[in-house]
């Protein structure tokens, strides 16, 4: 195409009015498991924002559930496992086959995929196996991962077998999901930056690599996300994923430079940007798109995921400056 593709994580979410009118009569978990709301909130922030791609409606740790260890949202606090997973007979009680079970998510792709037909491409997503693992050993969300640390250190026998299980399920899911009709696969590695390049390569690169090996049997692409990861990029790229996302924390041009210019890379604007002036996050956006300079395979996106009460008319501003940006800067390096 002639111009950058632009999407944006959590681009159906909290910040908007329509979803906020649904959201008082229904759980977020309610939404998740009703496919004809969840494909509703994808559909209409995909239509409102004028993006190029719609991203499923779902949440993260939906695969918990399913795997027999049940979670809560707590008001304020997020997520909130009640027996978090401590030792390997913990471990040896989660299930793998019940992957099934989460056809409302497949469903909901579904009817998105109907709705838009050929008009624009549906991305499907899964939680990456270390940040998963991260969650149900912790019992939610972490500053130090000590005690995910902990069983990788001490007992990296039970780390493989969870590990392990999680890719069977997280491989079944997003299999029903392309099957649905999803066009893409992004893997989501939200705590996977709390690693040292050594412990990413000994404990997580070999898992993730055979998720994305199983996702890329299915056809479509994969995106590979993760925050604070830097120094995993280079490893991050061994997984096989044809896409790495980008956080802010470092220039787009750099992180690309560091995986060799070889595939694509999505990012890479402070969602936080979006709060201010056009005269603040213009600039700034610009400047990404003079950083990829052109070259294919550059998806514009947040470095994470729109905030709350993020303004709406500067998400669809945003999305209309890249396009007609990247349009003149496409002619100029032309």
């Amino acid at each position: 195409m002639d111009t950058t593709p632009v999407w944006f994580m959590r681009q159906a979410g909290r910040y908007m009015p329509e979803y906020q009118k649904i959201r008082k009569k229904h759980s977020l978990i309610e939404i998740c498991k009703n496919p004809a709301l969840a494909a509703e909130i994808t559909i209409t922030a995909a239509e409102v924002l004028g993006v190029d791609a719609a991203i499923i409606f779902a949440d993260l740790l939906l695969p918990l559930e399913v795997m027999g260890l049940p979670f809560h949202f707590s008001a304020g606090e997020g997520p909130v496992i009640e027996h978090p997973i401590r030792d390997i007979t913990a471990i040896g009680r989660l299930g793998t086959d019940h992957a099934s079970d989460l056809g409302y998510v497949s469903e909901a792709v579904r009817l998105v995929s109907k709705h838009f037909e050929n008009r624009l491409p549906l991305i499907g997503f899964c939680g990456a196996p270390f940040t998963l693992a991260s969650y149900m050993i912790e019992g939610g969300g972490s500053r130090n991962y000590t005690n995910t640390k902990k069983m990788m250190y001490s007992s990296p026998s039970a780390w493989d077998e969870l590990m392990c299980k999680l890719v069977a399920v997280l491989s079944q899911y997003t299999a029903q999901q392309v099957a649905a009709g999803a066009d893409a696969i992004q893997v989501f590695d939200s705590w996977v930056g709390c690693l040292s390049v050594g412990d990413y390569r000994q404990y997580v690169l070999a898992h993730t690599t055979e998720l994305v090996k199983r996702l890329r049997r299915t056809g479509v692409p994969v995106i590979y996300f993760g925050t604070e990861t830097t120094t995993l990029l280079p490893s991050m790229k061994e997984t096989g994923a044809e896409v790495i996302g980008l956080d802010w924390r470092i220039p787009l041009d750099d992180g690309w430079r560091s995986i060799g210019f070889q595939g694509a890379v999505q990012g890479n604007l402070d969602p936080v940007a979006l709060f201010a002036d056009c005269k603040e996050w213009q600039p700034r956006a610009e400047e990404i798109l003079r950083r990829a300079a052109g070259r294919p395979g550059h998806i514009f996106n947040l470095g994470h995921g729109i905030l709350p009460e993020t303004p709406v008319e500067n998400v669809k501003a945003l999305a209309e400056f890249v396009r007609e940006r990247s349009a003149k800067i496409a002619v100029t390096s032309g």
